[in-house]
């Protein structure tokens, strides 16, 4: 059915919003790493899981919202999506403050897998050269602020869009 009311009309570009938002920031944290080569912390990696599984939950919503599904299944679905966004607030806050030296981070945080070295002659060059990357130190500012600090920020506008959009009727 292809009409659909003014509600779920804004409830469907709404989660088609996010998805293709969640699914954009993922994607330039990608690029970063497979096209910039910066290689991620184990802070990084963590600071994606939010938006991987938010990602296809809002495609699932706006789906969802296009095909009139009742307005509380939806409604549920952003306000999970604006959960994501909270945590994925919460670890991208955690991150910037190690990085500014306000709290410590993780002890482990350099024990990231890497490339690995399929050259036996220069395996050990490779080990020598090899540098984890660590949690306290942000490999890239950009107008001051860190990739954690440009995700905090992502992810708080994105979780007060899924909550807006979520208390529409």
């Amino acid at each position: 059915m292809l009409l659909t009311t003014p509600t779920s009309s804004f409830h469907t570009r709404v989660a088609l919003f996010l998805a293709l938002a969640m699914a954009a920031v993922v994607g330039s944290a990608l690029g970063f790493e497979h096209i910039g080569g910066y290689i991620p912390c184990k802070l990084c990696l963590e600071q994606r899981w939010p938006y991987y599984a938010g990602a296809p939950l809002m495609a699932i919503a706006a789906l969802g919202a296009w095909r009139q599904l009742p307005p509380l299944i939806i409604r549920s679905l952003l306000v999970i999506g604006a959960a994501l966004m909270a945590f994925g607030l919460y670890l991208a806050i955690y991150h910037a403050g190690v990085e500014w030296g306000f709290w410590p981070g993780p002890t482990d945080c350099a024990a990231v897998a890497t490339d690995i070295e399929t050259d036996a002659g220069n395996l050990l060059g490779a080990i020598n050269a090899s540098h984890p990357p660590s949690c306290d130190k942000a490999a890239l500012r950009i107008l001051g602020l860190s990739m954690a600090g440009w995700n905090a920020i992502a992810s708080l506008v994105l979780m007060m869009v899924a909550i807006k959009a979520a208390l529409n009727r």
